[in-house]
């Protein structure tokens, strides 16, 4: 029997458990039928963060960004095909600083874009500033799932 995690669904906040060796094959929520893994980077909000981030034992990096923000547009594309290579591995999501300040208070951001890689809901690496692809694949390299 092999390994399973539990992962929240960024569609309706279920909680699921899946195996991790099945994490390639394209699991669906239980609940709602939603794929979890679309190789795109998942939009947080106040309501489908604690699913998404604290209750998932995936590990999970979030970009704090704002659409006013030259670096976050440009970091925006370099974080997507992260999530297009690095998927199922670690989930990728964003989470928009102007819209959810409760969360962007809670978690002390200074700047944006700010990433922060969060495993078992707590928060185990930070990185500010825009980051190249290369140097952001090195730097999630020792939090992906194996």
């Amino acid at each position: 029997m092999s390994a399973s995690l539990i992962l929240g669904c960024p569609s309706c906040g279920a909680i699921n458990r899946v195996s991790q060796a099945r994490l390639a094959d394209g699991p669906k929520c239980g609940s709602c039928k939603n794929r979890f893994f679309t190789g795109e980077p998942v939009e947080l909000t106040e309501a489908n963060f604690r699913a998404v981030v604290e209750r998932s034992e995936m590990p999970v990096v979030v970009d704090f960004w704002a659409s006013w923000c030259g670096p976050c547009k440009a970091m925006a594309p370099i974080f997507a095909e992260a999530a297009r290579e690095l998927e199922p591995r670690m989930r990728f999501a964003k989470l928009d600083t102007e819209a959810h300040q409760v969360l962007v208070g809670r978690f002390g951001i200074r700047s944006i874009p700010t990433l922060i890689v969060f495993r078992g809901g707590r928060e185990v690496a930070r990185q500010p500033g825009l980051v190249q692809g290369a140097q952001l694949r090195q730097w999630l390299q020792p939090y992906l799932l194996t």
